[in-house]
């Protein structure tokens, strides 16, 4: 039995051993508590305020992303008004322009006598109405006999040299030109002289 003693001394040494380490992993009683409490609340503000700092900087970058949103969208309004406000007159013109060959036939035929009165008049109302149309959608004439050159308006096939006219003057109309508003639909091709 002896020997039984020596077993069982043996596991109380190894519980012995066991104890005394898990003591060392203990707080110190002389109040290290608190300051490890001290320590928790410091990094607790400290996080506190890297959070409040966190939300700040997010809310100043969802910010800055809505403005830059809110301005690309006032862009994109203003330039789509402005594409919409020049569709029309672009649109008129080019339909403008189709039908000016026409007119420029009426005008050749009204210059010949017609052997018909009635025909004539017919024919005068015809052309009076279809320039009244054009003068409804804004068609203004350009390229008068007379009036200064100008290359924005004008377009200069001949020269010739008159002294009763003045200098860069237009000296003859050789095909009307036309414009609605600013946009020009078909130069005047015109002389001008000296």
């Amino acid at each position: 039995m002896p020997e039984n003693k020596n077993h069982q001394e043996e596991p109380l040494e190894q519980e012995e051993q066991v104890l005394p380490e898990e003591t060392d992993n203990a707080p110190p009683a002389d109040g290290g508590d608190k300051k490890s409490k001290k320590k928790e609340k410091a990094s607790k503000k400290k996080d506190e305020k890297s959070e409040a700092d966190l939300l700040a900087e997010n809310y100043a970058e969802l910010n800055d992303k809505y403005l830059r949103l809110m301005a690309e969208y006032d862009n994109f309004r203003k330039r789509s008004q402005k594409e919409r406000d020049d569709i029309y007159p672009s649109a008129t013109a080019t339909a403008v322009g189709k039908f000016l060959p026409v007119l420029d036939n009426f005008e050749r035929a009204a210059a010949f006598p017609h052997a018909d009165d009635d025909f004539g008049k017919g024919f005068d109302l015809i052309y009076q109405s279809f320039k009244e149309v054009l003068t409804g959608l804004g068609v203004e004439e350009v390229g008068e006999v007379g009036e200064a050159f100008d290359p924005n308006f004008h377009n200069a096939v001949m020269h010739i040299e008159d002294e009763a006219l003045g200098e860069n003057v237009v000296s003859q109309v050789l095909q009307k030109g036309y414009r609605i508003g600013e946009k020009i639909v078909r130069y005047a091709m015109v002389q001008t002289a000296n």
